[in-house]
């Protein structure tokens, strides 16, 4: 295990110097120039070319790179170009309210999912497993913003429930009052397809031989898919939930955007609209980061889950 840790950590290395290459490429050379989009249309070449320098535009490239690295080693990626707001203290201040949102997304979409998936299995070719699929399916064809919309209308105007918008510094305040209704919307959004792939998964555990066996021995099937199908299809379910926990640090663009949440998705969707490279930057970086190591967390839960699992 200590051997397959350090080998993972090792092989590490290259892809993040694949990704702050690539991330260093794109924002140098194909991206748009951060000091004409700063300065405005109204700006005269003079300004431009002073803005450019103060951003450290002018510098060769091999000496952006260097200065790139040197911010992520350091973890100081220096200042916003369009608030000089801290990108460090960005992270700090806006994390937090993605957090409190995010999580209990992922926590209620995986624990509700997996019981109704494999209670869906469970009944699988009956009539009831056939009405949650269909109704599953008109699920998916509804795109997001009318349950934003509808879910506002209802439960914040009509029903006045919930607010519409608004965050506090209070995180029992923002988790009873203001995450309640985004949360709610999100979860019955994702609830949909993480059913049905998590029934495919089960399903899929269910024609193995060893079913048949424990069929064959006597046991009944309450037991067989608790016990056995169950345990065995955690390994697909990790692997799924490994993708969506990313999400997690990142948040929800829309969510925290028509919920006016003061979190680090809307964060990063004003960068990209004012072409803001550091906060950009730092958040593919750390993104690419969080992602591997996640990826490895999964690995070594494989063989917790299942202990045949030998780790390579």
């Amino acid at each position: 295990m200590t051997a397959y840790l350090i080998r993972r950590l090792w092989q590490m290395i290259p892809t993040l110097i694949g990704v702050i290459l690539l991330v260093f490429l794109l924002f140098k050379f194909f991206g748009g120039d951060p000091a004409e989009i700063l300065g405005g249309l109204n700006s005269s070449p003079e300004q431009i070319e002073a803005i450019r320098d103060q951003l450290g535009l002018n510098q060769p490239w091999w000496i952006q790179l260097w200065i790139f690295v040197k911010q992520i080693v350091t973890f100081d990626w220096g200042r916003s170009w369009a608030t000089n707001e801290s990108v460090a203290n960005l992270f700090a201040t806006r994390l937090p309210a993605t957090l409190t949102v995010m999580t209990p997304i992922l926590l209620l979409e995986v624990l509700l999912a997996i019981p109704f998936a494999l209670a869906v299995a469970y009944v699988r070719g009956s009539l009831t497993d056939r009405t949650i699929m269909v109704l599953t399916t008109v699920a998916l064809s509804i795109s997001f913003l009318v349950y934003v919309i509808v879910g506002q209308y209802v439960f914040a105007f009509r029903l006045g429930w919930f607010p519409v918008q608004g965050w506090s510094d209070s995180l029992w305040t923002n988790l009873t009052r203001y995450a309640p209704l985004p949360v709610l919307l999100a979860v019955a959004v994702s609830l949909a397809p993480q059913t049905r792939l998590y029934r495919t998964f089960f399903l899929d555990e269910i024609g193995h031989d060893y079913v048949r066996t424990a069929r064959a021995k006597g046991l009944g099937e309450r037991t067989i898919m608790l016990k056995h199908v169950l345990r065995n299809a955690l390994i697909p379910i990790l692997t799924n939930v490994a993708v969506l926990l990313p999400g997690i640090f990142v948040g929800s663009f829309l969510i925290e955007t028509f919920f006016s949440i003061p979190g680090l998705g809307r964060e990063v969707l004003l960068a990209v609209n004012r072409s803001d490279y550091p906060v950009i930057q730092a958040v593919t970086i750390y993104l690419a980061v969080i992602t591997m190591l996640i990826n490895l967390l999964t690995d070594l839960l494989y063989k917790v889950v299942d202990p045949r699992v030998v780790l390579k």
